[in-house]
């Protein structure tokens, strides 16, 4: 399935220096982040740690007013757990979890990924997603702060604690 592991990056690079195409229509440029640090997650919708969709939105709910941003992004590089139709992928995530935060069309994480993804992968300290719902913190400046696995929920209490960390005092 990852036959070339990407080269390891010696310095962080600006992750913020990519566009991605939104769910819904449309593109994010993830340069209009900078500023604000952005917990970046390749979701899919058929995996036994969906359910995951409603502590990032609580996440999401909770510290947004402070700066941070998620962004979902679907994909089905892991046992085809991921809708093909935007429609579907939709439903689950406002109809079952009520999220709000920007979800992007379905695209590789890891097979052959999007450049976001490979960029995310070759930064020092990180490595690919090894399934669903990886997570991925990047500070304000665009800076890979720390990766967690799938099985990290979102309310973990390291993974809240470096958000915490990135963000102005409240």
């Amino acid at each position: 399935m990852y036959t070339k592991r990407p080269k390891k990056l010696d310095a962080p690079t600006d992750v913020y220096a990519h566009d991605v195409g939104l769910l819904e229509g449309g593109t994010l440029d993830l340069a209009g982040r900078h500023g604000k640090p952005t917990l970046i997650v390749n979701t899919a919708s058929k995996c036994g740690f969906t359910p995951q969709f409603e502590g990032l939105q609580k996440l999401y709910e909770e510290y947004h007013g402070r700066g941070l941003e998620i962004v979902g992004c679907p994909s089905g590089d892991f046992a085809g757990q991921e809708h093909d139709d935007a429609d579907a992928i939709g439903e689950v995530c406002q109809r079952n979890y009520g999220v709000t935060f920007p979800v992007t069309e379905k695209m590789s994480v890891r097979a052959d990924p999007h450049p976001l993804w490979a960029d995310l992968a070759r930064q020092p300290e990180s490595a690919p997603p090894s399934w669903n719902f990886t997570k991925y913190l990047v500070d304000g400046d665009g800076k890979l702060v720390k990766r967690w696995n799938s099985k990290v929920t979102p309310q973990d209490e390291d993974l809240v604690k470096t958000i915490e960390s990135v963000l102005p005092a409240a």
